[in-house]
C-alpha cells in the first residue's frame, strides 16, 4: 500500500504533493516566490577564475547551501586558456540544459505527465570577431543556439514544446533581461 502512495505522489521525481503545496502557499502570500541567487567570482590568472554559490534568499528569508558549490571557468588553449574549467559561453548552454531539463520534468510532475528519459544536446555558434572587437557589427554572444530533446514519455511533442517554456534560464536567454553594472575600486 505505501509503494502506491509513493508512487502516486512522486512523479518524475518530483513530489507532486509538496509542490501542489508550495503553489498553494504562494498563492496564499506572493511574497513567498521572490528569490535572489548570487555567485561570487574570484579571477585566477589569465581566463581561469573561479565561481562559489553559496547563499540566497527566498521564501522570504536568507538561506545557506549545505555547502558552497565552486566552478571553475576558464578558456581552452586555443583561446589563450589553460582548460581548467569550461568556458563561460559552455555555462551558459549548461544552465539553459539544466534548466530546461528540470522544466520538464516538475511540469511535466505538476500535469500528471511522466517522463521516463529526457536528454538533450545544445549547440552553439559565436564569431569571435564581436568579443575581439575585430568588427563591431559582429554580436559578441551567441547568433544561435539549438537544442535537440530526445524524451521518452507518453505526452505529445507540442505539451513538451510548451511545458519546457517555463525555463527561467530560457526565458533569460530570449528575452532581454537589464544587467546593472558597477565598479568598486580594490
Amino acid at each position: 500500500m505505501s509503494e502506491r502512495v509513493q508512487s502516486e505522489a512522486v512523479v518524475n521525481g518530483v513530489d507532486v504533493v509538496r509542490m501542489a503545496q508550495t503553489i498553494e502557499a504562494v498563492r496564499g502570500r506572493p511574497e513567498l516566490a521572490d528569490f535572489k541567487f548570487r555567485a561570487q567570482n574570484h579571477w585566477v590568472s589569465g581566463g581561469h577564475n573561479r565561481v562559489r554559490i553559496d547563499g540566497y534568499y527566498g521564501t522570504c528569508q536568507e538561506l545557506k547551501r549545505q555547502r558552497p558549490f565552486v566552478l571553475d571557468a576558464d578558456e581552452p588553449p586555443v583561446l589563450l586558456g589553460t582548460d581548467r574549467g569550461s568556458n563561460p559561453v559552455e555555462y551558459l548552454l549548461a544552465a539553459l540544459s539544466s534548466c530546461m531539463t528540470t522544466s520538464l520534468a516538475y511540469h511535466g510532475a505538476a500535469q500528471g505527465i511522466e517522463v521516463e528519459a529526457i536528454e538533450s544536446e545544445y549547440e552553439g555558434d559565436i564569431d569571435l570577431k564581436g568579443f575581439l572587437g575585430v568588427d563591431p557589427r559582429v554580436r559578441k554572444g551567441y547568433r544561435e543556439i539549438r537544442v535537440t530533446f530526445k524524451v521518452k514519455s507518453d505526452a505529445d511533442v507540442q505539451t513538451l514544446e510548451k511545458i519546457v517554456r517555463y525555463s527561467p534560464v530560457l526565458d533569460v536567454v530570449t528575452n532581454p533581461t537589464p544587467v546593472k553594472i558597477s565598479f568598486v575600486k580594490a
